[in-house]
């Protein structure tokens, strides 16, 4: 009795389709390592001249119009992520100071960190650190907010320029 209680219950269930199975699923997750500024386009930044002898240029209202944007997969095991900035020129007098702001926007993940304001030279330096597996979202409002500024430093080395324009160039890194 109990042997065909058994093939009874081994033939409902053949024949209501209940067995085990199974799919493979195969996926890629890519590398990726993509930065932008947001939004495109230039801007202007100018020292205002004094209207009295004997008091200092003014120096320009700092610039807090453009974004970084970034999304980065990692490597399993690899380097968290960074972005740099350099300008292809100094100016005799100047600097080109610029801060990344904290994270804010739509995005997720482990985002970057600030390195605070920095001075620009031809040499790449760091503005953002730790970038893992993240994205900042698109756009103005999202990702990091960059202010850029100019100050004097050596009012001895300032030589008098018009319309001079100095590139900004951000790299995101390992």
């Amino acid at each position: 009795m109990i042997l065909i209680r058994s093939l009874l219950l081994l033939v409902s269930f053949i024949l209501s389709g209940v067995f085990y199975s199974q799919t493979t699923v195969t996926m890629t997750l890519p590398i990726v390592t993509l930065m932008d500024i947001e939004p495109a386009g230039n801007f202007t930044l100018n020292f205002t001249p004094p209207t009295e002898a004997g008091n200092a240029l003014g120096n320009p209202t700092p610039n807090t119009s453009k974004w970084v944007n970034y999304t980065s997969a990692i490597a399993p095991g690899g380097l968290t992520r960074r972005i740099t900035a350099s300008v292809n020129q100094v100016i005799a007098g100047v600097n080109i100071r610029l801060q990344a702001a904290a994270a804010s926007g739509a995005g997720g993940g482990t985002l970057g960190t600030s390195s605070g304001q920095v001075i620009l030279t031809t040499t790449p330096v760091t503005i953002i650190s730790g970038i893992g597996g993240a994205y900042t979202g698109n756009g103005a409002n999202n990702g990091h907010a960059l202010t850029i500024s100019l100050t004097t430093n050596t009012y001895a080395n300032l030589v008098a320029q018009a319309n001079t324009a100095v590139v900004i160039v951000y790299t995101i890194t390992e």
